[in-house]
């Protein structure tokens, strides 16, 4: 991706620490950003993800909503696509308004311990195992967070940039709102895109490192087993919304330096104005819950030890009468401060070892580590 230049990469980094609601993303295999800016007005909360039927914006909801953590949409009062239409677009914004006082109150996070974190995270491996082993639940996703500290010079744009140049295949975004906070994110799982009667979701489930540049293709039964729990429960769910449904897959799909197991979901919707009913039937997946949905919801809420915050929660552009682009948050940090808190998780199986999914939010975290 080519560079913006210094004024508008100034007055991007601005706008993070500013009372203005505005999101920056790319979509993959594309070299186009897209800003979508809200001029006026708060940043507009939403009770549940019907909320969204018939809207159309910028989406960041969380895993679990709270009064700390409300679902928003961004007002696109201004939509730009290329540096170049971004460029004139805050020109015009930062003549008309003053965007480098701060609009949000920025409490640096404590730094995690390195040691501390194992300990806590073996903590909760073992909460979850035990339910699995005793067939409570045939899956559930364990997932962490870990704050570091951050360069004095860093820039939230420059992060983008950086990952917008190593992860082709994913959507990149920066999203910041007085309600949310800063938000950077390098997602490869779609929950809902498509346009006018054609639309698309994603089972993604199942990792593995990348082998130099070279992609594993030998799946562990582990692997298999959780990417066909979290296909059914999608496959199910899109065939009482829609009709005339096709699959591709599991097959094998490069994220960054890690791969998944992935099928494709396409099929046909009559109806637009209802893409909110979908989204609520369709998170939290399996992909960041688990199975049954509703009961590992409330066991990972009472039992994970931590707040996901915007992590395994919605984002991405919504337009029922044109394009819808939205994904599942992951491989996502906060910026507070100088500090970045990075999130990451796994499916926990009957079989799996801590260790084992210890080092694969490790590998996932990379994907955010690597930018800064």
């Amino acid at each position: 991706m080519n560079l913006p230049g210094i004024t508008i990469h100034k007055l991007i980094d601005q706008l993070t620490q500013s009372p203005f609601s505005f999101a920056l993303y790319r979509l993959p295999w594309t070299d186009e950003p897209i800003l979508v800016l809200q001029e006026e007005g708060k940043t507009e909360i939403l009770g549940n993800p019907t909320d969204l039927n018939g809207k159309r914006g910028f989406v960041l909801t969380p895993f679990h909503q709270t009064q700390t953590h409300p679902a928003i949409i961004i007002h696109p009062d201004k939509v730009a696509h290329g540096w170049g239409n971004i460029s004139q677009v805050l020109e015009d914004f930062a003549s008309a308004r003053n965007i480098t006082s701060a609009g949000t109150i920025i409490t640096e996070k404590k730094i995690t311990n390195d040691e501390e974190a194992k300990i806590e995270y073996e903590q909760a491996f073992s909460r979850f195992i035990t339910p699995l082993q005793n067939k409570a639940f045939r899956k559930l996703v364990l997932s962490r967070n870990y704050t570091q500290e951050l360069d004095i010079t860093f820039s939230p744009l420059s992060a983008f940039i950086r990952a917008c140049n190593s992860y082709p295949r994913m959507m990149i975004s920066l999203c910041h709102t007085p309600l949310t906070g800063t938000w950077i994110g390098s997602t490869p799982e779609i929950i809902l895109s498509g346009h006018e009667t054609e639309w698309h979701t994603v089972a993604l489930a199942g990792t593995m490192p990348m082998q130099g540049e070279t992609m594993p293709t030998e799946w562990s039964e582990k692997n298999q087993e959780e990417q066909a729990f979290v296909s059914e429960y999608i496959r199910q769910t899109v065939k009482r919304f829609g009709s005339k449904l096709k699959e591709k897959g599991p097959y094998t799909a490069r994220a960054g330096q890690l791969v998944h197991l992935k099928t494709d979901f396409h099929f046909q919707l009559k109806d637009t104005s209802h893409l909110g009913d979908i989204l609520k039937e369709l998170h939290p997946t399996p992909a960041v819950c688990g199975l049954p949905k509703e009961e590992t919801y409330t066991f990972i809420l009472r039992n994970e030890g931590y707040d996901r915050s915007y992590y395994a929660g919605i984002i991405g552009w919504l337009d029922p009468q044109g394009d819808t682009t939205l994904y599942v948050n992951l491989r996502c940090m906060n910026i507070a401060g100088h500090t970045a808190t990075l999130y990451a998780g796994g499916g926990i199986l009957p079989s799996s070892t801590v260790e084992t999914e210890w080092e694969e939010t490790q590998q996932k975290m990379n994907t955010m580590r690597n930018i800064l």
